[in-house]
C-alpha cells in the first residue's frame, strides 16, 4: 500500500519536526516516524468501515420508514438495492477485515456518526443514486461500478470529511490521496469470488521498505553536519536564510540517499525529491534542488564517489 515516495515524505516531516542535534537521542522521533506511517493503515481501515456504516445508515432509514404510523406502500415495500449491494455484503462478511477493525480499535463512526449521516444524504440526493435505484435488482458488476463511482465522486472529495480527518490527525491529509487511490484500486480488482485478503493489504511492500524508512531517517540525521557543509559549498551565492527549511531537508535526504543507498538509481533519487519539492515547498524549489543535485552528481561521477551497485544506476 505504501510507496517509497510517501516514505520519503514521512521521513521529511519527521526531520522537519526534529529539534535536537546529531548527538541527541532520537529514538522517540524514530518511533514517531514508524507510528506516523502505521497510522496510515488506520486511516485506510476507517474509510473502509465508513462504507459499511453508510450501508447501516441506509438500512436504518428503511426500518424507520417501515415503522411509521402512516407508512405508505413504498415504505412497506422499499427498494433495498442499495442496502443489498453485493460489495457491501462482501465487506460486511470479510472476517479478516473484522479482525483488523477490532485489532486497531476502529470505532470512530460510532462516536462521530454525523459524518456518516452527511455522506449518506449526499449519496441519496445524487444523480448516481437516482440512476442506480431505477431498478430493484442488479448484478455484481453494476453494484461494484456504483460503489466505485460514489466513493470517487462523493465520499473521497467531501469537504466535511476532509475537515474531520484533518482535525483527527494532521498527517492524514498527506496520507489521504494514497489511501483513497488504494481503496479504489482494491474495489476495481474485486470479483464475486475474491477472498478476504484482498481488502487487507500489507502496509509495506516488503521488509526492505520499512528498513529504508528507518535507515534514511537515521543516516540523514547522523550525517547532518557533513551534509550541511556539502550544501553550503554548493550554495555560496545564497544567503542561508534564503534557503527554505524544507529545501534544506530535502537536499540533506537526497545527498544522503545518493551516497549511502547503493541500490537506488541516481535518476530515481533526483526525480523523487524534485516531485516532493513541487508539492511541499516553494514554486522555484524544484529548480533550485535540481541545480544543486546535478552539480553534485557530476562531481561524484568524475571522482568515482557514487557507490552504486548494478547496471544503469547512474
Amino acid at each position: 500500500m505504501l510507496n517509497r515516495r510517501h516514505i520519503r515524505i514521512k521521513v521529511m516531516q519527521t526531520l522537519y519536526a526534529f529539534k535536537g542535534g546529531e548527538s541527541d537521542d532520537f529514538s522517540k522521533d524514530q518511533k514517531f516516524l514508524l507510528f506516523s506511517i502505521e497510522n496510515m493503515y488506520k486511516l485506510y481501515l476507517m474509510l473502509i468501515l465508513l462504507l459499511l456504516e453508510i450501508q447501516k445508515r441506509a438500512d436504518s432509514d428503511l426500518q424507520k420508514k417501515l415503522k411509521k404510523f402512516l407508512a405508505t406502500s413504498e415504505d412497506k415495500n422499499p427498494n433495498r438495492k442499495f442496502v443489498n449491494n453485493q460489495v457491501f455484503e462482501y465487506l460486511a462478511e470479510n472476517t479478516q477485515l473484522k479482525n483488523q477493525f477490532e485489532t486497531h480499535k476502529i470505532n470512530n463512526w460510532e462516536l462521530d456518526n454525523e459524518y456518516v449521516d452527511i455522506l449518506f444524504k449526499a449519496i441519496v440526493s445524487s444523480d448516481l443514486y437516482a440512476e442506480y435505484m431505477q431498478t430493484r435488482t442488479s448484478d455484481f458488476k453494476e453494484d461494484k461500478t456504483f460503489i466505485i463511482d460514489i466513493y470517487k465522486e462523493i465520499i473521497a472529495p467531501n469537504d466535511k470529511l476532509y475537515d474531520y480527518l484533518e482535525d483527527k490527525n494532521l498527517t492524514w491529509l498527506d496520507d489521504l490521496p494514497i489511501v483513497n487511490t488504494n481503496i479504489l484500486k482494491q474495489l476495481r480488482k474485486l470479483k464475486s469470488s475474491s477472498g478476504d485478503a484482498l481488502f487487507v493489504p500489507k502496509l509495506y511492500k516488503d521488509i526492505d521498505d520499512k528498513q529504508f524508512a528507518i535507515d534514511l531517517f537515521k543516516k540523514t540525521l547522523l550525517n547532518r553536519s557533513n551534509l550541511n557543509k556539502i550544501i553550503e559549498e554548493k550554495t555560496q551565492n545564497w544567503e542561508a536564510d534564503r534557503i527554505a527549511t524544507v529545501d534544506n531537508i530535502l537536499l540533506q535526504m537526497a545527498i544522503c540517499e545518493l551516497k549511502n543507498f547503493p541500490t537506488i538509481p541516481v535518476k530515481v533519487t533526483i526525480n523523487e525529491y524534485l516531485e516532493i519539492a513541487k508539492e511541499y515547498s516553494t514554486p522555484k524549489s524544484s529548480i533550485f534542488i535540481n541545480g544543486i543535485l546535478d552539480k553534485l552528481v557530476k562531481e561524484y561521477t568524475e571522482n568515482d564517489a557514487l557507490n552504486k551497485i548494478g547496471r544503469g544506476l547512474l
